[in-house]
């Protein structure tokens, strides 16, 4: 049996998103699940657009969500293999080349759709005689090289969408190269995909009569093609397109708002499919628990909001070990980290939480006191031991509150709370006490 071969292919125009991410990581959870290989394969033919700064931001953004791939290629360096493939398919009769301005391809659209006749390309280009093709050469620079399509249906079973079936009469015969000789994409991954031999190719639905166009160009390079499947595209929480928020989801943009690694790949590894979306801390768990065959064709809603509860999730597993150079940062006394890591941890939706929990420790709370609360916190506050406190501070304090005061229950430990603290809520005011190096409310 042929080893399972992925490949994620991002163009280095920009820093990867979470719709990137998506493809990413099913092929290369597919990849790991048979024990086959991931390749990133950087999509760079355009020189114009692609920049190095992009490769290493990709390569930065896999490597904090821990998908590491078994090799890197390059597009770029691969030019001759892709003329070599234009060129077989010039042979073949397959290749050809067309003049057209776009002011006149879109004059031909519309004209046709006025017609009630799909917008495909009239192929108006196979009629030129050589010395046409020279005289427009001589007036325009050299023209675009289109792949003629076999007039039929295209069709397979995606992986995702299931059974696929496309009319290739259609859809316009796709351009492969450009005027200035650029390599587009379909040509490109053709080659790739076949040289490499992947096996699976996962991406978005927005592919699909691309995906019909390449399965004719590999057949007319004489190469099976790869088992071929469509993820749906995410929107927004409430169904909206999300390319205009992609800019603010980069994934680098998500580590800078202190979103975890294992918060973002247990989203993405189950939305849009009929599993529920558990937290996983195990990249194994992850690779396990996948299948392609659980996601459907609707759009998937996707809401940024939604890592935040599934971090502090992932926070509530770390240990002080796990944490400990963020908590130095802080200037936590070392005798204290533990305290503070166990007080903090479940009470954090990211480590950037750390910083005003340390703050209000360090230099204490501004305290939060109710009218007819003044009195009562007044006389508690007189009764407060000095510090340091430590873990029976509370319940000693309460208890003798309470007997000078009266006051029980909610009357009792809300204001006190509130006092010290600032937060209605918060972690148990026992575990709290000792971590306290400042109080406000003493006046």
């Amino acid at each position: 049996m042929s080893q399972t071969i992925t490949r994620f292919a991002p163009s280095p125009t920009g820093y990867i998103h979470v719709g990137n991410l998506r493809t990413a990581l099913m092929n290369y959870l597919i990849a790991r699940k048979a024990g086959g290989t991931f390749i990133l394969r950087i999509d760079d033919t355009d020189p114009e657009r692609s920049k190095e700064e992009y490769v290493d931001g990709i390569k930065q953004d896999l490597t904090w969500l821990g998908l590491h791939w078994d090799r890197v290629e390059r597009q770029s360096e691969r030019l001759d293999r892709y003329h070599a493939a234009a060129d077989e398919l010039r042979e073949k009769g397959r290749f050809y080349e067309a003049f057209e301005t776009p002011t006149e391809l879109d004059l031909k659209r519309k004209k046709q759709l006025n017609m009630g006749k799909p917008p495909v390309y009239d192929r108006a280009a196979l009629n030129l005689s050589d010395a046409e093709k020279d005289a427009l050469r001589a007036e325009r620079g050299a023209g675009v090289w289109r792949f003629k399509l076999d007039q039929q249906r295209i069709e397979w079973s995606d992986g995702i969408l299931g059974d696929i079936s496309i009319d290739a009469a259609s859809v316009s015969d796709p351009v492969l190269i450009r005027g200035d000789g650029q390599i587009l994409y379909t040509l490109a991954s053709v080659v790739d995909d076949t040289d490499m031999g992947v096996t699976h190719v996962v991406r978005g639905s927005d592919h699909v009569t691309n995906t019909a166009t390449q399965i004719q160009i590999m057949q007319a390079l004489e190469h099976d093609h790869p088992s071929f499947a469509h993820h749906s595209l995410l929107t927004g929480p409430q169904g909206e397109a999300l390319s205009k928020r992609l800019g603010v989801l980069a994934l680098r943009d998500l580590r800078e708002q202190g979103i975890e690694p294992f918060a973002l790949l247990s989203l993405m590894a189950r939305l849009g499919s009929s599993d529920t979306v558990d937290l996983r801390t195990d990249m194994a768990e992850l690779i396990d628990g996948f299948d392609i065959d659980s996601f459907g064709a609707a759009p998937t809603k996707f809401d940024v909001k939604d890592l935040f509860p599934l971090t502090g999730r992932y926070l509530q597993t770390r240990s002080l070990e796990d944490v400990q150079p963020q908590i130095n940062d802080l200037g936590v006394p070392a005798d204290q980290a533990a305290q503070f890591w166990s007080v903090t941890r479940e009470n954090i939706e990211t480590l950037h939480d750390l910083g005003p929990w340390w703050a209000m420790f360090r230099d204490g709370a501004e305290p939060v006191i109710d009218a007819e609360d003044k009195e009562f916190v007044a006389q508690a506050m007189a009764m407060l031991p000095e510090m340091p406190f430590d873990e029976n501070t509370w319940g000693t304090w309460t208890a003798s509150v309470k007997e000078a005061t009266g006051r029980k229950g909610r009357g009792l430990f809300r204001p006190l709370r509130l006092a010290l603290t600032g937060q209605e809520h918060g972690p148990e005011m026992a575990a709290v006490m000792p971590l306290l190096q400042v109080v406000k409310a003493r006046g």
